[in-house]
């Protein structure tokens, strides 16, 4: 299994790697990745790979058949052979972007206190879908709440909990599109604030920033209905 860089420090934009295989889509498989692969609304990382004077822009980073994480070149190229050891280059202001907006919309799950129906997140707008059958009332005042949240400067951590726990409290999960994939033994949980100032704690797998001060200025987009029981509400950045 490609051992998950980004998992313990999420921050690191650069770092060595064997190349352990090729997928037959023309990805490239590392030992250790950088790279987060595109899962739970959050797209696959980019960047580029160097060795022996030559480099590869990488697209985007995608799960393999068999649970690995293969890196997309941007375009049909050489690869590292098999063996090689590459550097990787993550393209860091995407990332930390990307980062931001994931966990601005664990806060919009705060003050949205509703069933997720849905999500996307991009660099500049990300939305989430609700079991809502009614748009909110008063947008102002939830973008408020939002800012205020970020203002806050809360601490974001995760740890892990075992499968049966997850299936004993299934209150941790907001989304009803799906559960977090079981069968690992463990979940990871991202939790936002700590003790009394705890605001969130759900599954997650997801990259994020250390305190929601670093998420900067949000600003509530348009909402738009998507069924009868469905409303999605688009989140920017503004800063």
């Amino acid at each position: 299994m490609t051992d998950l860089l980004f998992r313990t420090d999420p921050y690191l934009t650069e770092a060595s790697a064997k190349v352990v295989a090729h997928t037959q889509e023309g990805g490239v498989v590392l030992d250790r990745t950088l790279f987060y692969a595109t899962a739970g609304g959050q797209p696959g990382d980019s960047g580029r790979l160097a060795w022996d004077r030559q480099t590869l822009p990488i697209a985007t980073t995608v799960k393999t058949d068999d649970g690995g994480i293969a890196l997309v070149p941007a375009e049909p190229a050489a690869l590292p052979p098999i063996g090689a050891v590459v550097v990787q280059h993550l393209d860091w202001a995407r990332r930390h972007k990307l980062m931001r907006m994931h966990t601005a919309l664990h806060l919009l799950s705060v003050i949205i206190p509703l069933p997720v129906t849905g999500g996307a997140i991009s660099e500049e707008r990300s939305r989430l879908d609700f079991d809502m059958p009614e748009a909110p009332e008063d947008r102002e005042t939830l973008q408020e709440h939002l800012n205020l949240l970020v203002d806050r400067d809360l601490p974001v951590t995760d740890e892990w909990i075992t499968d049966d726990a997850l299936r004993a409290n299934p209150g941790l999960v907001k989304t009803m599109s799906a559960m977090p994939p079981l069968g690992s033994g463990h979940v990871r949980l991202v939790r936002i604030g700590q003790g009394r100032d705890q605001v969130d704690l759900q599954p997650c797998g997801g990259t994020h920033v250390a305190r929601t001060g670093e998420i900067g200025s949000l600003r509530l987009g348009k909402v738009e209905k998507k069924g009868r029981q469905n409303r999605r509400v688009y989140l920017h950045l503004d800063s």
